[in-house]
């Protein structure tokens, strides 16, 4: 496996990582598994979240197993208060059964106000900052969905490591990439294939892996086959073909900007509708050419895209300000 520097941190990340949403859907000796063959395919580097609900559990229970010392460990927060970030921390560490992070990042940072409630004198900064200094936390990262609040990051010194989208579809990021390497900031890459919605997992990475500026890609992964897939791109280091560069290209094209990712912040749904799963069905049924499949398992669902009580709830919550509502309709309106 490649190794790329995660910026000033010190650290020699693999080129691939391991995301550590989807390991939330597997049990205890799946999840070992696959971080015994991510070790085995020389993955280094672990991204998890508070939020990501058993996602750190399962990772601390591989760790006692594997070894601790094996992997670099980066979770995150959303909590943006001292008292909240210092209890956040404490949840990780017991979670992931150490008694530091490598890597602490601040989770979805929205908005400049979320930022500026981050950084003020009672914000979560400060008590990561004297985390640092007592050796809980290694370095200090932040992750979001807005270029604009990670162009304000990254011309501080706060922060050593940026976390953001990037692949065929959403390339709003490359300038910031840039700079982050001028400044010697590490470049997390996360969605890295648009929550799912391409399809091409090897050629998606392989087309981030061509940035000279991103240090380390992390997809998410639920299976040990998934593992050894991902890894090939960052261990033979191959870049795209002009066949495949167009593959990637046209699908790209066929998304266009407005699609969701199933990052599942929209949730929970005030009358219970899954909603990324509403997206999900709605591809195989308008990409896919799968009607019956689809629409067998769209009305097979307790509530659905045609429930939607038109609250906006939603809309509030999401990263990308989708018109989730719009959207629903559209889905509904197919069945």
């Amino acid at each position: 496996m490649q190794r790329r520097k995660l910026g000033r941190t010190g650290f020699e990340v693999s080129a691939v990582g391991f995301g550590g949403i989807p390991i939330q859907r597997v049990d205890k000796e799946t999840a070992t598994a696959m971080l015994r063959e991510a070790l085995n395919q020389g993955i280094n580097f672990i991204d998890t979240a508070r939020g990501y609900l058993v996602s750190e559990e399962l990772i601390g229970e591989a760790l006692k197993e594997l070894g601790r010392d094996k992997f670099i460990l980066a979770t995150k927060s959303m909590n943006r208060t001292y008292e909240g970030i210092k209890a956040e921390l404490a949840t990780s560490m017991k979670n992931l059964k150490t008694d530091y992070i490598d890597l602490y990042q601040f989770h979805n940072v929205r908005s400049f106000e979320d930022y500026e409630k981050l950084m003020s004198e009672d914000g979560a900064y400060k008590y990561a900052v004297e985390a640092k200094e007592k050796g809980l936390i290694k370095h200090i990262g932040i992750s979001s969905h807005s270029a604009d609040v990670l162009k304000t990051a990254v011309e501080t010194d706060y922060f050593e490591t940026i976390q953001f989208p990037y692949n065929a579809v959403e390339r709003q990021g490359e300038d910031v990439f840039k700079r982050a390497k001028e400044r010697n900031i590490g470049v997390i890459i996360m969605k890295p294939l648009a929550g799912g919605a391409i399809s091409k997992g090897e050629l998606a990475i392989r087309f981030i892996l061509e940035n000279p500026n991103v240090s380390v890609v992390i997809p998410g992964m639920d299976s040990v086959e998934q593992v050894i897939e991902n890894a090939q791109p960052g261990k033979d280091g191959r870049g795209l073909s002009d066949e495949e560069r167009a593959q990637v290209e046209r699908e790209a094209s066929e998304l266009g900007t407005q699609f969701c990712r199933r990052c599942g912040y929209c949730a929970p749904c005030t009358i219970g509708i899954d909603i990324p799963t509403q997206f999900v069905l709605d591809s195989y049924y308008t990409r896919y050419n799968l009607q019956q499949w689809a629409t067998d398992r769209y009305n097979a669902q307790a509530v659905s895209a045609a429930d939607c009580i038109d609250c906006g709830i939603c809309e509030t919550r999401c990263p990308y300000d989708l018109p989730i509502r719009d959207m629903l309709k559209k889905v509904a309106s197919h069945y």
